[in-house]
């Protein structure tokens, strides 16, 4: 499918970089540029050099899959026609208002409304946000908090795909936003209780670091805000947020292996903050308010899986803490949620979501139950304290989404939403899905879940789309997904492998795939890959990946370790050079991270870091045809790091496969901002697999 158009080469410039006698040659550093060359009006030498490669680049890719437009446009209109345009959120009840989140047909952006006291009083519409973001390309409002009176509420805004947001305050009577604006946020915001003091968390300008939280009273200059707190550790971010018991403000300092939590009294705005328990390394804590008590989800004494305990208001140090649920072998405590009469907790047992409702006086105590072999479930925020009723979601690979309200008294539940799959095609009973457990090359069993449609034969042509993520400790749940229907009823398998880095299986699934031993992460994921090849479900010839951010981390290492198994793989702003940018502080994220990959400027983790670093290890060898996307704009791993891989790949691969660079020059990390644009990337990708398949006419 590709036209004969000379791929660009990008100019080489080399740049000596060295540690611990190491030296290493970057012959495309120059491709790094500062967010004051980017935004400035007139461009430098540099940064016109760059605007050109990265601009070149796109006219390759366009040009390269033109024949795939028309295709591209008929994905997007068959997902787009899957999507109940005007649509709506089930109503939450929050201090004697429902709060509902709606579409418009054609809308891009939601519309945020409430009504007072009963479902069938009169809409009042907080923000049209398709309004809002008229003239921007990129367009994010969010951190919404309405005062405890009701009055006012506190939002935020992201125009350039930052992260980085500037708050504001709207008046929900007279609909006047005021002149208040606080630039640099995070975003999120709380009010304290007497209606005009409003606490939030401010950005490092430079590493984009949650470093400081400060105190506006509302009507007063930004400049004058308070600081309240600031995180001195450059290997800690800091974050604010109130206890659903409305008692108390929170500020929650947290690291990869330690958190420590301070609060102050919401009706006292001015006091002072009194931390629970000093932070200590490799000793985690959540805290939560209830009674005279402080609930602690935490690590201590060796709970490695995590267990809840609890502790007395004015005794707030560990040695006061005692256990209310114990740590289980078995079980993965991921969170808790606290009710007059109940405790909810969810947990992850051999991978699977578990809720558990325990009544504080030992009446009950039971799980909800849940029959698929694969599902996703999760407890919604339920931010009313006095009630019977939680409200949960639930999904699996084959069912799609349902909002759920159950009564834990009597054990009734209402289902308030399913998600409609529109279009008249969609049967439930059309696909099938299992889990698979795949043995890693170090005796391990890793579950890979997959999802068919049941026409589809599983030979060596069948295509296979593997994805995983695998970092952070991050855990993607086996849901569904209504834009995957378009590859699944073109033949396609999907396979979702829990590999380690994730908490799929515990606290231990984690740490077995991080710091040294990263690359269980990328042996797992291979092994699955292989895996499905001996056993006949694909081949290398039909077989794709696919991972973003550290998932696209994931993509460079397998490709440099065994690309002759895969035909196509998609890297979506991919993190791929690791060892340059843990060796640089200045660059968002980077110190809190050190206990994630490692510090290479310890000459152990350089070494260990250096050995799988995508950018890094780059030989001369055939490579997969490749997608790769980034966004200019990226906070979290920065445009640089793809375009500088592709252009290295472009220098070494020795075949004659695709290599596409798409940027977008207009978003960041996250892709499009309106629900429909999202989908039009998702087409993209869609289509390059269908394209390496043979199958743009279907």
């Amino acid at each position: 499918m590709k036209i004969d158009t000379k791929a660009p080469v990008a100019e080489k410039q080399a740049t000596v970089l060295e540690k611990h006698g190491d030296k290493r040659i970057d012959n495309y550093f120059w491709m790094r540029l500062s967010d004051e060359q980017k935004n400035a009006e007139n461009k430098d030498e540099q940064t016109q050099k760059v605007y050109d490669y990265l601009n070149a680049e796109n006219a390759y890719y366009e040009e390269q899959t033109a024949a795939t437009k028309d295709f591209q446009k008929d994905l997007f209109e068959e997902m787009k026609g899957r999507i109940k345009e005007d649509d709506e959120s089930v109503p939450y009840y929050k201090n004697n208002y429902y709060y509902i989140t709606r579409y418009e047909v054609g809308g891009q952006y939601p519309i945020y409304s409430r009504k007072k006291g009963s479902l069938e009083a009169a809409e009042e519409v907080m923000f049209d946000v398709n309004k809002e973001a008229e003239g921007h390309e990129y367009f994010q409002l969010g951190g919404l908090n309405v005062s405890k009176d009701n009055a006012l509420v506190a939002f935020a805004v992201d125009t350039v795909s930052r992260r980085q947001y500037t708050i504001q305050v709207k008046n929900l009577t007279t609909g006047e936003v005021y002149a208040d604006k606080i630039e640099n946020t995070t975003g999120g915001s709380v009010w304290a209780n007497d209606n005009k003091t409003l606490f939030y968390a401010k950005k490092d300008p430079v590493t984009l670091r949650s470093s400081q939280i400060f105190k506006h009273v509302l009507g007063t200059p930004a400049s004058e805000d308070q600081l309240v707190f600031e995180e001195k550790d450059d290997t800690f971010g800091v974050f604010v947020t109130k206890t659903k018991s409305q008692k108390y403000i929170v500020v929650g300092s947290y690291s990869t292996v330690s958190s420590e939590y301070q609060v102050l009294p919401a009706d006292n705005p001015n006091a002072a903050l009194h931390v629970i328990q000093p932070r200590e390394r490799d000793l985690e804590y959540d805290i939560a308010h209830y009674g005279d008590h402080f609930y602690i989800k935490t690590n201590k004494d060796g709970a490695v899986n995590f267990k809840l305990m609890k502790t007395p208001e004015d005794k707030t140090t560990k040695e006061n803490w005692v256990d209310v649920i114990p740590h289980r072998e078995d079980t993965f405590f991921e969170d808790f949620s606290i009710f007059k009469d109940y405790l909810v907790l969810e947990e992850r047992t051999e991978g699977l979501n578990k809720i558990r409702i325990k009544r504080w006086d030992g009446k009950a105590d039971y799980y909800l139950p849940f029959d698929e072999e694969t599902y996703s479930a999760g407890v919604y925020s339920n931010p009313e304290f006095d009630t019977d009723v939680i409200r949960y979601s639930y999904n699996s690979m084959t069912t799609p989404s349902s909002v759920i309200d159950f009564n834990m008294t009597d054990k009734t539940k209402e289902v308030k939403k399913e998600q409609e799959v529109l279009g008249g095609k969609f049967d439930k009973a059309n696909y099938v899905s299992k889990r698979l457990w795949v043995p890693a090359r170090d005796g391990k069993k890793i579950a890979l879940s997959i999802v068919h449609h049941k026409d589809t034969k599983l030979t060596k042509d069948t295509p296979v789309l593997q994805y995983a993520y695998g970092s952070y400790g991050y855990t993607i749940s086996d849901g569904f997904s209504t834009t995957r229907l378009s590859l699944l009823d073109r033949g396609f398998v999907y396979a979702l492998a829990h590999i380690r880095g994730s908490q799929y299986l515990g606290r231990e699934w984690y740490e077995d795939g991080k710091m040294l031993n990263k690359k269980n992460t990328f042996t797992d994921f291979i092994d699955c890959s292989k895996y499905l090849i001996d056993q006949g479900y694909t081949s290398p010839a039909h077989l794709y990946a696919m991972g973003g951010s550290a998932g696209g981390l994931l993509m460079g290492a397998v490709i440099n370790m065994n690309p002759e198994l895969y035909n196509g793989v998609i890297a979506a702003v991919p993190f791929v050079d690791v060892i340059s940018t843990m060796l640089d502080d200045s660059i968002p994220l980077t110190t809190g991270e050190y206990d994630e990959w490692g510090n290479p400027n310890d000459k152990e983790y350089y070494e260990y870091i250096k050995s799988y670093s995508p950018y890094d290890q780059i030989e001369k060898k055939a490579y997969p045809n490749m997608l790769v996307t980034t966004g200019l704009h990226d906070s979290q791993v920065q445009y640089w790091e793809p375009a500088k891989w592709v252009a290295k790949l472009r220098e070494y691969k020795t075949d004659d496969n695709m290599l596409f660079l798409h940027t977008n020059m207009d978003a960041g990390h996250g892709g499009a901002s309106g629900r429909f644009e999202a989908l039009k990337e998702t087409a993209e990708e869609y289509a390059f697999f269908l394209m390496l398949e043979g199958q743009l006419e279907k």
